[in-house]
């Protein structure tokens, strides 16, 4: 696995125990080795006290190789799109919990993370933790939130979410919601529904299916949505008692 780099780190706080952070991650370049031997050299037959001219020409397997540089180069092999995708999910692995040790350094908090089961805490301070990622193999986002009081969800998407796929997943009344909405609010609107569906799923542990099929319809005017806002948006859960915030600029819906 090549080294990674975190950049665009952004911080945010959004009560007196909980943060939540995002980034970008990619691959650190590796050096490149030059694939070639130098130009041909005429190999040197090593001199001996007893050579003559009718020898000297002769062939002679010991070649002095002392003047040849030798340089190794690692062929670049293709990468078949079952292995992309497992290194796409391995730096998004790795990824989020870099970005955990930067939120925690900047947080000047010394803790390690208990993955033994879900919902994951810091090993000491036990606080909740809730990673996510989204992009491409070439192009990754990561977030990461943190919080003392319970646990959180967070879920980060570069992605629209199609028509035909929220019509299949979200509830009546959401769909009746969204269609409400004016068309160049719609797929914004729709893409959020589905990242506060996947924080829900991670705070309370749902199946996919169970936490898909939550009616969340009173969120989508809630936050606000508009498609050219840099504002966060801030929504109450009532049935949870739940906050929820979106962050244009991070990409992100938190659950806290």
């Amino acid at each position: 696995m090549q080294n990674l780099k975190l950049s665009r780190i952004q911080y945010t706080q959004l009560d007196a125990t909980t943060w939540c952070a995002t980034a970008d991650v990619s691959s650190m370049a590796q050096p490149t080795h030059a694939h070639h031997l130098s130009p041909f050299l005429t190999p040197r037959v090593p001199a001996t006290p007893h050579s003559n001219s009718s020898n000297a020409n002769k062939y002679n397997p010991l070649i002095d190789l002392s003047n040849i540089a030798w340089q190794y180069v690692a062929e670049q092999q293709p990468v078949s799109a079952h292995k992309g995708a497992q290194n796409k999910r391995q730096q998004q692995r790795v990824g989020v919990r870099l970005l955990l040790q930067q939120l925690l350094l900047t947080l000047d908090i010394d803790d390690t993370l208990d993955e033994s089961q879900f919902p994951y805490q810091l090993s000491e301070h036990r606080y909740y933790v809730c990673f996510s990622h989204s992009g491409d193999r070439s192009h990754s986002k990561v977030a990461v939130a943190i919080s003392y009081r319970r646990a959180v969800g967070i879920d980060i998407e570069t992605h629209d979410v199609e028509w035909h796929v929220a019509q299949r997943f979200y509830h009546s009344d959401e769909i009746s919601k969204l269609n409400l909405l004016p068309a160049a609010n719609r797929p914004l609107a729709s893409k959020l529904l589905w990242q506060v569906k996947e924080s829900f799923i991670k705070v309370h542990q749902y199946t996919l299916a169970q936490g898909l099929g939550m009616n969340y319809a009173p969120v989508i005017s809630d936050l606000d949505i508009e498609s050219n806002s840099a504002a966060i948006g801030f929504s109450e859960h009532p049935e949870s008692g739940y906050q929820i915030v979106f962050s244009p600029t991070q990409q992100v819906i938190i659950v806290f």
